[in-house]
């Protein structure tokens, strides 16, 4: 009888211990959407961001307007973009650099007031001359350009390990929100109001980002010690660096995204449908990748982020590549929203991955560095579009775009295979 009740109880500890052991794997049950919202500072960080980043969505467009009845016209209007997004690409990694620790709310915030400044000016200056505006552009996208990567880490520190996804997911659906409306607010206000009346709106968003900034909670204790112990073992350049993998997914991304928007209206009039069409299309992408990203955030998915981020990046290249393929405006529509719900994915689990890569405390220098790539690799596969359609059909353009995306992401896996088989072989593990 005593030896049944120690079987039974060595059973039973067993039992225990595997459970215990599960629960370990499965981790704390996921934050909702409510409990997020109602985290300190949550809620004043989706208002700086909202205001941060609506001048950064509305820019673009919002400089084509301010000069296209000048003597510069839309050519003007092109290089002002160039010079805002050369401006960012630039600004992000040097800016991004400084923010860390305790300095962090005041290089965003000083970063913010120069935007704001820059953006005043061009939306007063609706006659200057080129030169000028060209230079304000530039400090318009180089000032405020860190922005994106300190937020981020704000954000990232105000909730629970727990809770990092689904309030990255929560980022990102409002900066797919943001960039949906974006477009039809500058219309709007250069149109009915005036040309600079865009520019004007963006300063002061820029603004009030800059004062709201230094109201939320600081860097926590430990990301601070992070930063500091990190720097001690390794140069920050060489701790940036080893995220390389994840900035090369993010230019990936990019490329897919550049490839989506800017050949869609040739492609529409190579078969015959109205351009007009490329803005609702665009608009019903957008709309996707909020619901993509509510839906990413809502759950827990198998495997870890390095290998959702693969998975989903070739998911979108292939729905991208489907425009291409099949026939029709509805063909192009279903192509687009399903690359769509996507793409919200794969923005959670590279930010993701890139916290697996880089120290805590320079998780913001991190995020700035692979916000810079996502300009370059934007700008490189506009590049490479334009001189495809000069050649050939828009078709073979979005297929390229396409390829272009696959083979990064090839290289990407490659790199953390190894990274990974380095890694294992250092700790002893066959």
């Amino acid at each position: 009888m005593s030896e049944g009740n120690g079987n039974g109880s060595a059973r039973d500890t067993a039992e225990a211990d595997a459970a215990v052991k599960q629960e370990d794997r499965a981790g704390p049950p996921a934050m909702g959407y409510r409990e997020l919202l109602a985290r300190r500072g949550v809620r004043p960080w989706l208002l700086v961001t909202l205001a941060a980043k609506l001048p950064v969505a509305m820019a673009p467009l919002a400089l084509v307007f301010l000069v296209r009845d000048t003597s510069g016209g839309y050519t003007l209007g092109a290089v002002l973009g160039g010079a805002y997004v050369v401006g960012e690409v630039v600004g992000a990694p040097l800016l991004g650099a400084r923010l860390h620790g305790t300095r962090l709310r005041r290089e965003l915030s000083l970063g913010l007031l120069g935007g704001a400044v820059a953006f005043a000016g061009l939306a007063l200056c609706h006659s200057a001359p080129p030169a000028l505006a060209v230079a304000l552009a530039f400090l318009a996208g180089a000032a405020p350009a860190a922005h994106a990567g300190g937020l981020r880490a704000l954000l990232v520190a105000a909730v629970p390990e727990h809770g990092v996804p689904r309030a990255l997911s929560v980022e990102t659906t409002l900066t797919q929100g943001i960039w949906a409306v974006a477009p039809a607010a500058v219309a709007f206000l250069a149109l009915s109001a005036a040309p600079g009346a865009p520019l004007g709106l963006a300063a002061c968003c820029a603004a009030l980002a800059a004062f709201g900034v230094r109201l939320l909670p600081e860097l926590g204790a430990d990301q601070e010690q992070a930063g500091q112990g990190s720097g001690q073992q390794v140069s920050r350049r060489r701790a940036l660096a080893a995220g390389w993998p994840v900035y090369l997914t993010s230019a990936a991304a990019m490329a897919l995204l550049a490839t989506a928007e800017l050949v869609l209206p040739a492609l529409l009039e190579s078969r015959g449908l109205q351009v007009s069409w490329s803005g609702p299309l665009l608009t019903a992408f957008s709309v996707a990748s909020v619901v993509g990203g509510l839906l990413y955030g809502a759950r827990r998915w198998p495997g870890g982020p390095r290998a959702q981020s693969l998975v989903l990046l070739v998911a979108m290249a292939v729905f991208v590549a489907v425009i291409a393929v099949l026939p029709g405006l509805v063909g192009i529509a279903v192509g687009l929203v399903l690359a769509g719900a996507f793409k919200s994915g794969v923005m959670v689990t590279r930010n993701l991955s890139l916290r697996e890569r880089v120290p805590a405390g320079m998780l913001a220098a991190g995020y700035s560095v692979m916000y810079a790539v996502q300009g370059v690799g934007y700008s490189l596969t506009a590049s490479l579009a334009a001189l495809i359609l000069a050649n050939a059909e828009p078709g073979a353009a979005v297929l390229c775009g396409a390829a272009l995306t696959l083979l990064l992401t090839l290289v990407s896996a490659s790199a953390e295979r190894r990274s990974h088989r380095a890694q294992s072989e250092a700790h002893g593990i066959p």
